[in-house]
């Protein structure tokens, strides 16, 4: 038995060192390609510019050169006028007059412009080229995290003892809805009384763990994870001060992370599947939008020291236009 303690130490040791080195591998390898792209977009943008610099240069001589030459002209026609000035053969005057009155092709100077704009036209360009690199570097190096993070997934089942009394459960526990009407329920300690809310069964008290559920077509919902201590009485504000890390949707496209302060996120598109990855003891909380491989927000340096239960509200159902339940889904399941 003692070898067999020493062999899984020794496997374990190996396998978490072995995680770690491809963790560094990919981190590293994710920003030597974002140097490299930064790298060749500022090449490519001095290039540009060098040569939208060049054809200025040589727009400008060529600008001179006629300019140069139209003084002359000009000078030349003023001495011919000096010249006629003093004439007394009115005749000769009549003759050339239409002549000297014909303006020459020349240009109108004000409207002659170079175009300085075009730099920084080509910066933008360089800038927008490199956003959108960033972006596709950052999405594939969120869902290689998001792949990583799923080998944590657990099987979470809703606590029944632990859900308002205003909420629905489903048979196998893994969909929670508003009911609208209050069911007559023993008022044990454990259930929320008032706040549409609902625990997992499962608590955790070390380790990774990792769960993803589905909101689609909601308009209000939050998710995260509490603490077992939490106050489940009347009025629930959440905060990790008050033992919650949750994200929430509030009107269809309001965002946000319920932190100390609370924190309005900007997100790209509204998720339809939202992944929770927890850390215990690095006390890191984070969700994901699972479908768009998009990080939405991390809790990151907290102090767990106690179970954590992942927690749920689908909020209320606002006449039928919030009714759709929020949904456990499988890890990896096809969508």
């Amino acid at each position: 038995m003692a070898a067999l303690g020493v062999f899984t130490t020794y496997y374990c040791e190996n396998k978490f060192r072995r995680n770690t080195e491809k963790e560094k591998t990919a981190h590293v390898k994710f920003l030597t390609d974002l140097t490299r792209s930064i790298e060749r977009c500022r090449t490519e943008l001095l290039e540009k510019m060098e040569e939208q610099q060049k054809a200025a240069e040589k727009q400008e001589e060529e600008l001179i050169e006629e300019l140069e030459q139209e003084i002359t002209e000009l000078k030349m026609r003023n001495t011919e006028l000096e010249q006629l000035s003093h004439t007394e053969d009115h005749l000769h005057l009549l003759q050339i007059y239409s002549s000297l009155y014909s303006p020459k092709n020349t240009r109108n100077w004000p409207e002659i412009s170079v175009k300085t704009h075009e730099s920084l036209e080509t910066l933008r360009r360089a800038l927008t080229q490199l956003k959108n690199t960033i972006d596709e570097k950052l999405t594939q190096t969120v869902s290689t995290e998001l792949k990583w993070m799923q080998q944590y997934a657990v099987d979470v089942t809703l606590d029944p003892d632990t859900a308002s009394p205003y909420l629905i459960l489903s048979d196998d526990g893994k969909q929670v809805r508003d009911g609208d009407i209050e069911q007559k329920l023993s008022d044990k300690p454990e259930r929320f009384d008032k706040c549409l809310c609902v625990l997992g069964k499962e608590g955790f008290s070390s380790g990774r763990f990792y769960f993803e559920v589905q909101v689609k077509g909601k308009t209000e919902w939050d998710l995260g994870v509490a603490r077992e201590s939490i106050n489940r009485k009347g009025k629930i504000t959440l905060s990790p001060s008050n033992g919650y890390w949750t994200v929430w949707l509030r009107n269809g496209n309001e965002y946000k992370a319920c932190d100390d302060p609370p924190v309005s996120l900007c997100l790209r598109v509204n998720p339809q599947r939202v992944g929770v990855f927890v850390d215990y003891e690095e006390g890191l909380v984070s969700f994901y939008d699972v479908e768009s491989s998009s990080h939405i927000y991390s809790y990151t340096g907290q102090s767990f020291t106690e179970k954590l239960y992942p927690y749920f509200s689908p909020s209320l159902n606002y006449e039928g236009k919030n009714s759709n339940p929020l949904i456990i889904t499988p890890v990896n399941d096809n969508k």
